[in-house]
């Protein structure tokens, strides 16, 4: 499906807040409200959004420790490692990837010792070969 200039605005806006009134968004685009929902009713329809979530707020984050797991598996057993670290409720996101890793995971925990714990069950997985992980920072982009 081809977007235009004014899907792509209305996109960002949605992004940015997903519970911004129709009337407000057509307000910032220049479109009435009407346009502005038959717009995101068609975008919908065609899977361009495929849903929308709650996004946590900073100060609840901040306390959270965040590090990037990548994780080596053993092949056969992949898809095992992903049903695995899907039931973990730690593990936010996960990537396949390629190079020297299979999959990265980014993982948060309320401490470092938990989120050592938590590494450590990881690579405890039935098909984990290795883990190496990261912590991270601080986040610079986010979009």
């Amino acid at each position: 499906m081809t977007i235009d200039q004014t899907d792509r605005l209305l996109l960002v806006l949605l992004t940015e807040n997903a519970r911004a009134p129709v009337a407000e968004l057509g307000r910032k685009l220049g479109l009435s409200r009407t346009t502005v929902q038959s717009r995101i009713e068609r975008l919908e329809r065609r899977g361009v959004i495929a849903g929308y979530t709650a996004r946590l707020s900073d100060d609840h984050e901040r306390g959270l420790v965040k590090a990037h797991v990548l994780i080596t598996a053993m092949p056969k057993l992949a898809p095992k490692v992903e049903a695995e670290l899907r039931r973990i409720p730690e593990v936010r996101t996960l990537h396949s990837v390629s190079g020297h890793f299979d999959m990265i995971a980014i993982v948060v925990a309320p401490s470092i010792g938990e989120l050592d714990q938590l590494i450590d069950r990881i690579g405890a997985l039935e098909g984990v070969e290795r883990t190496m992980s990261s912590i991270i920072l601080s986040t610079r982009i986010e979009r």
